[in-house]
């Protein structure tokens, strides 16, 4: 197990917005990693009505930059590359709200494809074995001058 002082420096989320705890496990191209943050009441992502379903893709996708940051490292790199979310594909989502499950959550990813230019993954959140969300992401990473000429994604 990997706690979260381990890896947190790798990844640009930061205080209550690095939504994972610990990383369980992971190889080449997958991680397993956990979160009981869905249930605290300074959830960045908590609405009105508690914290939505969807935002598991958040959860999803850091899963993915906290397994591309380990895969650097272990090839010796430990700076950290930008990574931009620019899709999400066939999410489904098996929860409304998310916020009153006990316990943690366990968010798996899965790399189908990466190269320098970005990265697309298999993603799920489940709780107690049962799933709640699930769907892939495409990142794309882009070179320090081009995310300053071309301003932000849409």
């Amino acid at each position: 197990m990997l706690p979260k002082s381990d890896w947190e420096k790798l990844i640009p989320h930061a205080g209550t917005m690095c939504l994972l705890d610990a990383v369980l496990a992971w190889d080449a191209r997958t991680i397993h990693a956990t979160s009981a943050g869905h249930a605290r009441a300074d959830n960045p992502l908590r609405g009105e009505h508690g914290l939505h379903a969807v935002h598991l893709a958040e959860y999803g996708a850091q899963a993915m930059a906290v397994h591309g940051a380990l895969l650097a490292r272990a090839r010796g790199d430990e700076q950290v590359r930008p990574g931009m979310l620019v899709s999400l594909r066939d999410v489904q989502l098996f929860e409304e709200y998310v916020d009153q499950l006990d316990g943690h959550l366990d968010v798996h990813a899965e790399c189908l494809y990466a190269d320098d230019g970005g990265a697309q993954y298999a993603f799920r959140v489940e709780h107690r074995g049962r799933m709640l969300a699930h769907g892939r992401a495409a990142v794309i990473h882009p070179s320090i001058a081009d995310a300053g000429a071309a301003g932000p994604l849409a």
